[in-house]
């Protein structure tokens, strides 16, 4: 089991269940050092007192909350851990909720939440079924990291999960980011739910971080000595290039049957870029030169066709008189 983040209970009107914070993820970024180019060696971060100018260490340093420009308040942990708050070491349920009036907007980290001892064992599993067949999920608040935060509780395969949550006041209004009213066809939003139905998949256990598959696979080359891998040929949409979007939706349709392997026999559709009209003023007068040019040939052609008609007659009848004297 990974290492316990935080030990508490979960309250639960008279019900107290002893639990563990566990991280329900895991972090595999890669991560990097500072360091000196010339010779490798480490830059780290060194914490130093800006009055005396001395290198601190850390049980030297604590918290200190500044009341004004020249007064700073200093707040021990201890201190954090005395207050006067229901919640410092508890998760207290306040309400159960329906599952889907919860926005994702809001939801934050997420963790499990671990039995802390055998006696936790039956007040857990009663507090699981309770959300397993309400197909609820539970509010609840818990202070912790130096704040009471707003946390929702639900079941993942057998475990109570916790996440932490944003205050309704942390959610930035969105409707000065949406976008100016526009008119958008029935047709066009048929084509696109068409799409999201072709696109549909049961889970995304199947999706890998190529980005850092990528990554490692440059600082292995470079390890070994080799040649880094060539960046793929990805072809970019250029710079104000107006596209159809109907016959981009047409061709999305099709290549999602097509990666499906159904029948899309009779459709034709292909994505047409729609660029503006060029001008043709100096344009015009090369068609005109080249259709004169094609007209003085074609009467060029046809004179010298009527020449060799006119001689070939004159040879035929001067044969027949020959041929009558």
């Amino acid at each position: 089991m990974p290492r316990p983040l935080w030990a508490g209970a979960i309250s639960f009107g008279l019900v107290t269940i002893p639990v563990k914070i566990v991280s329900a993820t895991e972090d595999h970024d890669v991560h990097f050092h500072q360091v000196h180019l010339t010779d490798m060696g480490r830059v780290r971060t060194r914490k130093v007192c800006e009055i005396d100018g001395e290198v601190v260490s850390q049980d030297e340093i604590g918290k200190g909350y500044e009341v004004s420009k020249d007064e700073t308040v200093a707040v021990t942990d201890e201190e954090l851990e005395q207050m006067p708050l229901p919640t410092a070491k508890a998760i207290e349920i306040v309400a159960f909720v329906d599952g889907n009036m919860i926005d994702p907007v809001r939801i934050s980290d997420s963790y499990y939440l671990a039995v802390d001892g055998q006696v936790a064992a039956k007040p857990y599993t009663l507090l699981r079924k309770a959300l397993e067949r309400s197909s609820k999920v539970a509010v609840a608040k818990f202070a912790w990291h130096g704040r009471e935060r707003l946390g929702l509780l639900r079941i993942r395969e057998g475990a109570i999960m916790l996440h932490s949550m944003k205050w309704p006041d942390e959610v930035r209004d969105p409707q000065e980011l949406a976008p100016r009213a526009v008119e958008v066809g029935e047709e066009e939003i048929e084509q696109a739910l068409q799409l999201a139905d072709r696109m549909t998949i049961e889970n995304l256990s199947g999706f890998r971080d190529e980005y850092r598959q990528a990554l490692e696979d440059i600082i292995a080359a470079k390890a070994d000595g080799k040649p880094l891998p060539s960046a793929a040929d990805v072809e970019e949409n250029k710079a104000g290039e107006v596209v159809d979007l109907m016959a981009a939706l047409n061709a999305s349709v099709k290549a999602a049957k097509e990666s499906r392997g159904e029948d899309h026999e009779g459709e034709d559709a292909t994505v047409h870029e729609m660029r503006p009209a060029k001008k043709t003023g100096r344009a015009a007068p090369a068609k005109k030169k080249a259709a004169s040019s094609k007209s003085a040939a074609a009467k060029k052609t046809t004179a010298r066709s009527t020449s060799a008609a006119k001689k070939s007659t004159g040879k035929k009848t001067a044969a027949k008189k020959r041929s009558a004297s």
